[in-house]
């Protein structure tokens, strides 16, 4: 069998709804659906051995993907990306166990790639072949990507300032580019305008269920590259939190099964200091952000000023006994270059945010310097090079 996924689950007020139609957020109460899995069924029959002799990448990890079919799966070989040890800058914080999982090695150079892959087979299988969605940048070319792939409709709005090498790659794979005066927020408004009128299917983060289930993989495959074994805490660059809502599932299903050892990690939520919602929420012991006004950072993925699943993005960090901080812009672009000349990793301002942010951490005491710690790097700097041009 290729996929367990049973049924999608409300977040917040617990109905049950098939997976089996399309459905964006929780019918009864608007808020954000999770894929649930016949877990009990997947610990009887398969044995977490499988995934050694599988090809590397996402989905190698079917089980636990919401594709029933696999020739609805829409893929360019996302996934599998490596997890490294960072001798060097371990080395120069005190720390022994110092780790950067490098997404930037992903199709379309993000790791928008596994979240667009899921979501776009899902939409496949239940014959959806138009989609909208609005993008700081790198998932809008994801989907420009994944929709061209699987011969289907994109439409992306994106901000008028967004990167131009997310512009260019957009319009380049076909998809239907709208520029957007104003944040993610604003484009996400008109996407929804075009959606209705022209029947697309809204891939908006977290405004459907699937594109959680491609990045809970990272977290999967970081279990699986450390032994089976959870790392002691995940530094990770916060916009719309995808990724750290994918994650913290993955690992409470991986225990479910009984397929790894330990606690889930701590999540370390970086923002930027001019867009930080996740931040003010969460040392205000609120349940929901309020929008940040005037949201400006050049770490284009971390301008969210009001993320869509902020309430789940705040259990998260408080569940597992994680923080959230805020870091400048000027820091961020100077450990872009201080990370590639450590460690070789070219990575985005908002990957190498986290290392600011981790280097707080340490100030403080707030590390373990004996425990694995994990650096999510999102993207690469490859697409940020105007950044650079006074460093070289």
């Amino acid at each position: 069998m290729f996929s367990y996924v049973d049924h999608l689950e409300c977040t917040k007020c617990g109905s049950v709804h098939p997976q089996s139609r399309p459905t964006r957020t929780c019918p009864d109460c608007g808020k954000v659906l999770f894929a649930r899995y016949d877990l009990p069924r997947l610990r009887r029959e398969v044995d977490r051995s499988v995934f050694d002799s599988r090809a590397s990448g996402m989905w190698r990890f079917s089980e636990l993907l919401p594709v029933r079919d696999p020739d609805n799966v829409v893929s360019l070989g996302e996934g599998g990306t490596p997890l490294m040890k960072a001798d060097e800058l371990g080395k120069a914080l005190g720390l022994k166990s110092l780790y950067i999982k490098d997404e930037s090695l992903n199709p379309t150079l993000s790791f928008k790639a596994r979240g667009v892959s899921a979501a776009v087979s899902v939409a496949k299988e239940l014959g959806l072949d138009k989609y909208t969605m609005p993008s700081a940048g790198n998932a809008a070319g994801a989907l420009a990507a994944y929709a061209a792939r699987g011969g289907m409709e994109a439409h992306v709005f994106m901000p008028r300032d967004a990167p131009f090498a997310n512009r260019a790659e957009s319009s380049a794979m076909g998809a239907r580019l709208e520029l957007v005066d104003g944040t993610i927020a604003d484009a996400g408004r008109v996407s929804k305008v075009v959606a209705q009128e022209k029947g697309l299917f809204d891939l908006s983060t977290l405004q459907e269920p699937y594109r959680a289930e491609g990045k809970k993989t990272m977290g999967l495959e970081l279990a699986m590259q450390l032994g089976w074994r959870m790392p002691g805490a995940i530094v990770y660059p916060t916009g719309g939190g995808t990724g750290i809502i994918g994650m913290w599932k993955g690992f409470y299903e991986l225990l479910e099964l009984g397929w790894v050892e330990g606690k889930p990690p701590r999540f370390i939520a970086v923002q930027a200091e001019g867009c930080q919602p996740v931040v003010k929420a969460f040392h205000e012991g609120a349940d929901h952000c309020e929008p940040w006004p005037n949201p400006h950072t050049v770490g284009d993925g971390l301008r969210v000023p009001g993320p869509f699943a902020d309430y789940i993005i705040l259990k998260a960090i408080r569940d597992t006994g994680g923080t959230a901080l805020a870091v400048s812009d000027e820091d961020m672009v100077s450990a872009m270059t201080e990370i590639a000349k450590a460690e070789g990793v070219f990575a985005c301002p908002e990957g190498a945010a986290t290392l600011v942010g981790l280097k707080r951490l340490v100030r403080e005491g707030l590390v373990d310097p004996d425990e694995s710690i994990v650096l999510l790097n999102t993207g690469s700097a490859y697409k940020y090079l105007d950044l650079l041009k006074d460093r070289v």
